[in-house]
């Protein structure tokens, strides 16, 4: 049954289908719950930033006589706007503060008063609305990485004599690795960090486990049987567990210090394993031991076998030993006493300052190994070793499974918020070593948090990790699409992750558990493949970072469909049985079907529909957003859709778009969600609208006008021509009229590859697949001239061209239209700046702005300053250093800016001083209007009420409690900013406006403090700029790029090919009623790939032209065949789009028949403009004095090694002579060609190589005397 929606006639045959989570809550929930700023301070979780410094703090100095604690962070509005930042190449950034208190604990100290202060601890960039940074004036991404979770991990590998090695390997949050594993003879040995080796034993015996008889009693393997003649003799015939030692104490002076100390010795009587006999007896007696241990007779001896194996290898016999040993290992060196031998295994693994398996590691321990330790034990315990060793035996006797590592219950995924967590972790960790040692320096003088602080530790760290880190990304940018699947990237590189080199196949192979969480089909092709992939569409990641899929709760054959889905990961989703979303179910949820089609882990049974315990969402669900927008994908190929979805993301947003006529249903979600366009905040109307912004007036309740300090109207100004970061442009239009009732959600604008709210790749097509003559081999594509001349991929792309004056040494350098030696034609279109007029029509070697820079030159001699003292000839001081136009460009300048610092002299001083104070007198009555507001608000809230006690940050009382509320007593309070938001009345309901009331009020005086700060700094140091730049000049030039041949164009199945020729309309092939038609495919394109879901899309998308109807095909749910037959035949086209069509030249009708409809083409961002390049004379490398490379150095083609063979096979020796001298490296040669082709005389001799000099210093510079004889 056809389900219409809005728009488009969608063919899904799922019943109330689930909403999407928003697609970009990756990025911006991991970032609010990092800073959580909505958050009220008190009542911040214990995660993010609050989390690192809770773990950093309190700091306190050697002798513990000071200490620093940490009270809460906040910081101030950031200095520019994104928009600036962009324009200025800065980083959007916020400063940071951290609440301090500073207080002695010695009694010796008592003049010393506690301090509480706001310390600044630098700028830390911020994350935009739509979820990127920017960074340098470039906007960034933080990519989530997908990493082995932290845990314990059970595997097994092969040793060459084919012996099965089994290994135990506890992966911490932070902190040392520790493996357990089995060697070829049976011997089990602990791996610290995966270098130093120990017996499993010496490791009991260190963390309390001292004796022999205390090891094999955890695995209870002994029994113990007391010594005496009788008793022994029961036992003749039995083994011993352990061994039977002979323990005495000797003194000896320490030749040191002259001390006498006692030392313990032991001797071995008798080893383990030895059976006792009568003569043992005599000898276990006269040892004097009280008990001995015996095997136990029971049938797990023989599981435990490693144990014993074990315990002949172990060197040690007493805990000190076996500290002492476990210190020499990694340390190589001999322990200074046994106190720092105990601690060495303390902090590795028993210290949390060491050591953390974090919350995540902690549950996945507990789950593997069936403990009940409590979730803030973050650090390793007895328990956990003893339970790791008895399930690695198990595993030796094939009584456990070991893990799948590939397994998504194994890998998490670390969110921007997270990778933030760990580098200020990094950056307070330094700090706090440095505030120690300061705190140690300052003795009895009074100091405060400020002196202890240095802000540039923190911002260093943060910075460089945006600035070099692997997964801080410069954003694909080129469409909306590419945009939003860059956000929702996950990668398995990056520091912590895997490398290219190293990834073995399963890692990058489809598992699984991918099922409904990373898309099968969206991964690059090359050597990423597999390693990068995407979240799927309706894919959450829960707060321990797996990831998560919804589906429907079904009990008894009934499917919940009324309540919200379950979110299960995959370790949840284990042994359930599953069925698809688009089994048959009637009004109530019952399944109809007598048998269905489940899934449970990797397989694919067919059950009763009462076993199902869940079902799917939709079918949609196993893929990501790219796939999700092709139509008809399940007629396609993989390989091909997978290079569909790769090369949506490269569309060029065109000057005209245009939303398919046969889409998928998600692309309107996909315009909304990626940001950038405008959506209504509320419920309102418009009250203005034109090309530069859009005015609306809000409905809202008199609640919400109570707490707010805004208006109820708010202007959106809208982006015209911006560039992105791949050069496209983003121009936003508005789509909403003067009076427009608008709801909460609605689309204000479109612009940047949408359509009316929906994402617009392309364009609709009239194609034919058939034969052109021969134009269309292999991939090629035949277009009609029409489309180049209607503008229909027609894309506008900006440069951006950008000149610094510096300070040099001989002189500012200075932007002027006055160049020496330069025609007034060429600098006609210049400003006094030297900057070209908005407007301008730029041509190759224009200059865009021009710039004199003085040059270094001899004194002139006294004719010559006569000369210029007479003429004033400045021409000779300075040379030109304009910016002109490359080879290849052609456009309009569309924007120009400038950007100077402030000049520093007294009469500016003193202009500025006037200013500031101006300008402070100004908001000092803003910020007393504010409080005057906010008073007056309060008033009407809590007029005739007691006040329950309101203290501010210090704990001070600020309105007593039991005292009835006047508005004297509100307009004597100071400052409203560090009240805490106690309660104020005994109403809740009230409590919680008035806290929303401040909550707004602090935002609104931290940005009048803010705008106030950015005036300032405006008046005294101008614009920001980067040192030794004095000014900065920017121009923007927008080009018009029509379809070319040579460009590159896709349909979204992954038929990819390029334009070829470019054909006149009326030489088209046409349509019986004259129709001609825009474009001619190569149908041999189509079965060899498979990907027969264009032509589906062909057949339905004419029939939609026809109809005037949009169409929603969603993936695995879309149209039938019988559906499609059913719109071609209303639309009156020929099914399956089978037409005779006629020959354009001549008129005659074609003999076969071939398949017509309408295609959705894309135009891709490979344009023959950015790769077509011709050179003649260019630069030369310095060294071999060979042509550079490559268009962007201007360079040429290199004539290689096999190009060299097949000349010579052809034994052109002329030719290879000339291309391997003159054409190359003989500079003499060069130069003497270039002459006698100018000459016209014949050619030269060519010379010696250039390449044959550097041969010859390789080899002097080997030592060997080398001389070129003639």
């Amino acid at each position: 049954m056809l389900a219409n929606t809005a728009e488009r006639l969608n063919f899904s045959s799922i019943v109330n289908r689930t909403e999407y989570p928003d697609f970009l809550d990756i990025q911006i929930k991991s970032f609010q719950d990092f800073f959580q700023l909505e958050t009220k301070s008190e009542e911040r979780g214990n995660e993010g930033l609050y989390n690192t410094f809770m773990e950093n703090f309190p700091i306190t100095d050697t002798r513990n006589q000071f200490v620093l604690e940490f009270l809460d962070y906040f910081i101030d509005p950031p200095r520019y706007t994104i928009e600036e930042c962009i324009e200025r190449g800065l980083t959007y950034s916020v400063p940071l503060k951290a609440r301090l208190k500073l207080y002695c604990t010695d009694p010796e100290h008592e003049d010393f008063e506690t301090i509480v202060q706001d310390v600044y601890l630098g700028t830390i960039p911020y994350m935009t609305p739509s979820g990127t940074f920017c960074i340098n004036g470039a906007e960034r991404v933080v990519v989530s990485q997908l990493h082995r979770s932290p845990g314990v991990f059970f595997s097994q590998s092969f040793h060459a004599n084919g012996t099965k090695l089994y290994s135990a390997r506890v992966i911490p949050f932070k902190g040392s690795w520790i493996e357990f594993a089995t060697d070829i003879n049976q011997v089990m040995y602990a791996y610290i960090d995966r270098k130093k080796k120990l017996p499993v034993t010496t490791l009991f015996r260190a963390i309390g486990f001292e004796r022999d008889k205390d090891i094999l009693e955890i695995f209870d393997l002994a029994e113990e049987v007391k010594v005496s003649k009788s008793g022994l003799k029961k036992v003749i015939g039995r083994k011993l567990a352990a061994r039977v030692l002979n323990t005495w104490h000797e003194d000896f002076v320490d030749e040191d210090t002259g001390e006498v100390v006692s030392i313990e010795r032991n001797e071995i009587v008798l080893d383990r394993d030895t059976e006792i006999d009568k003569d043992n007896i005599e000898e276990i007696l006269e040892a004097g031991v009280k008990t001995i241990l015996l095997h136990k007779e029971t049938s797990q001896q023989g599981d435990y076998a490693i144990i014993h194996n074990t315990l002949q290898k172990d060197p040690t016999n007493s805990e000190k030993e076996a500290v002492e040993h476990i210190y020499r290992q990694l340390r190589n060196a001999e322990p200074p006493d046994e106190e720092t031998a105990r601690g060495i295994i303390d902090k590795l693994f028993f210290s949390d300052q060491r050591y953390s398996l974090g919350e995540v590691g902690r549950y996945r321990m507990n789950k593997k190994l069936g403990l009940d330790i409590g979730m803030d034990k973050q650090v390793l315990t007895k328990e956990d070793i003893i339970t790791i060793i008895k399930y690695l035996i198990e595993l030796i006797n094939s009584k456990a499974e070991i893990d799948d590592i590939d397994h998504l219950s194994n890998r998490r995924v670390r969110t921007v918020g997270e990778q933030l967590s760990s580098q200020f972790g990094v950056g307070l960790a330094r700090m706090a070593r440095t505030i120690r040692e300061r705190m140690n320096v300052r003795d009895n003088e009074v100091f405060t948090p400020i002196d202890l602080i240095n802000a540039k530790t923190l911002s260093s760290v943060i910075n460089s990790f945006f600035g070099t880190n692997q997964l801080s990304q410069f954003m694909d940018q080129t469409n909306p699409l590419a945009e939003i699947t860059h956000k929702r990237r996950l990668s398995a590189l990056g520091p912590g992750g895997l490398s290219r080199e190293r990834a073995g196949f399963e890692v990058r192979d489809v598992h699984y558990t991918h099922y409904g969480r990373l898309c099968p089909i969206e991964t690059p092709e090359g050597p990423n493949i597999g390693l990068i992939s995407s979240l799927s569409v309706y894919a959450k990641v829960n707060s321990m970072g797996f990831i998560e899929t919804p589906y429907r709760k079904a009990d008894n054959g009934v499917v919940d469909i009324k309540n919200e889905p379950t979110y299960l990961s995959a370790e949840e989703e284990e042994d359930m049985l599953i069925a698809q979303a688009n089994i048959r179910v009637d009004d109530k949820g019952k399944i109809v079907e007598d048998k269905i089609i489940a899934r449970q882990e990797g397989d694919f049974p067919v059950v009763e529909p009462s076993n199902v315990h869940y079902t799917d969402v939709a079918p949609n669900q196993i893929a990501s957003i790219s796939a999700s927008l092709i139509p008809f994908l399940e007629h396609d190929d993989a390989n091909r859709a997978l290079m569909g979805s790769n090369m949506m993301r490269q569309a060029v947003p065109l000057l005209r778009p245009e939303s398919p006529i046969v889409g998928t249903g998600l692309e309107r979600q996909v315009a909304s969600d990626s940001r950038v366009l405008i959506n209504a905040e509320g419920n309102g109307v418009v009250e203005y609208v034109d090309a530069n912004e859009i005015v609306i007036k809000y409905e809202r309740t008199d609640e919400e006008a109570m707490v707010s300090f805004d208006g109820d109207t708010k202007t959106y100004p809208l982006v015209k021509f911006r560039k992105t970061n791949q050069g496209t442009s983003i121009n936003l239009k508005p789509i909403v009229t003067k009076g427009d009732k608008v709801v909460l959600g609605q689309v204000l604008c479109e612009g940047y590859a949408t359509q009316n709210g929906e994402l617009a790749l392309g364009r609709n097509m009239k194609v034919a697949f058939m034969p052109w003559k021969g134009y269309n081999f292999e991939d090629a594509i035949v277009i009609s001239e029409k489309v180049v001349r209607d503008d229909i991929f027609t894309s506008i792309h900006i440069d951006e061209y950008s000149l610094e004056v510096r300070d040099t040494k001989l002189g500012n350098e200075e932007l002027t239209n006055d160049i020496p030696n330069v025609s007034e034609e060429a600098t006609k279109d210049l400003d006094e700046n030297g900057m070209i007029r908005i407007g301008a029509e730029i041509k190759p070697g224009d200059i865009l702005i021009g710039k004199i820079t003085p040059k270094g030159e001899s004194d002139p001699t006294p004719e010559e300053k006569l000369l210029r003292a007479i003429f004033g000839d400045k021409a000779g001081d300075v040379k030109d250093a304009s910016l002109k136009a490359s080879p290849s460009l052609h456009g309009v300048v569309i924007e120009k800016k400038l950007f100077s610092r402030a000049i520093k002299d007294k009469r500016k001083r003193a202009k500025d001083k006037e200013d500031i104070e101006a300008l402070e007198t100004i908001y000092d009555k803003k910020f007393d209007d504010l409080q005057a507001v906010l008073v007056e608000k309060l008033f009407a809230l809590v007029n005739g009420k007691t006040a329950q006690g309101i203290y501010n940050d210090l704990g001070e009382e600020i309105i007593p409690k039991g005292k009835k509320y006047t508005l004297k007593m509100l307009n004597a309070v100071d400052d409203y900013t560090h009240l805490t938001s106690g309660t104020w009345t005994t109403d809740d309901h009230l409590n919680r406006l008035v806290a929303d009331l401040i909550h707004n009020y602090k935002i609104k005086e931290n940005d009048l403090q803010g705008s106030l700060r950015r005036e300032k700094f405006t008046i005294s140091v101008g614009d920001e700029l980067p040192a030794g730049i004095i000014k900065l000049a920017k121009v923007y030039v927008a080009k018009k790029r029509k379809l070319k041949v040579g460009d590159k164009m896709a349909g979204r199945h992954g038929n990819k090919g390029i334009v070829a020729r470019i054909v006149r309309q009326e030489d088209m092939p046409f349509l019986e009623d004259g129709t001609p038609v825009d474009i001619v495919l190569n149908p041999l394109g189509v079965p060899s790939r498979m990907n027969i879901g264009q032509i589906y899309e062909t057949v339905l998308g004419w029939a939609g032209q026809k109809l005037g109807r949009k169409y929603a095909t969603p993936i695995f749910d879309g149209a039938t065949l019988e559906q499609i037959n059913g719109f071609t035949d209303e639309a009156g086209i020929p099914r399956f789009g089978h037409t005779y069509l006629y020959d354009g030249g001549t008129g005659d009708r074609f003999d076969q028949a071939a398949t017509v409809g309408v295609i959705y083409m894309i135009k891709l961002g490979h344009m023959i403009d950015d790769k077509m390049h011709a050179r003649s004379i260019g630069p030369y490398s310095l060294i071999t004095q060979q042509p550079l490379g490559g268009k962007a150095q201007f360079g040429g083609q290199r004539f290689g090694e096999m190009e060299v063979w097949a000349l010579e096979a052809y034994g052109a020796s002329s030719t290879l002579r000339e291309i391997l001298t003159v054409k190359s490296d003989d500079v003499i040669g060069r130069a003497k060609t270039y002459e006698a082709i100018v000459k016209g005389e014949p050619m030269p001799e060519p010379g010696l190589p250039e390449s044959f000099n550097v041969l010859m210093h390789e080899l002097k510079g080997l030592g060997l005397d080398i001389r070129l004889e003639e």
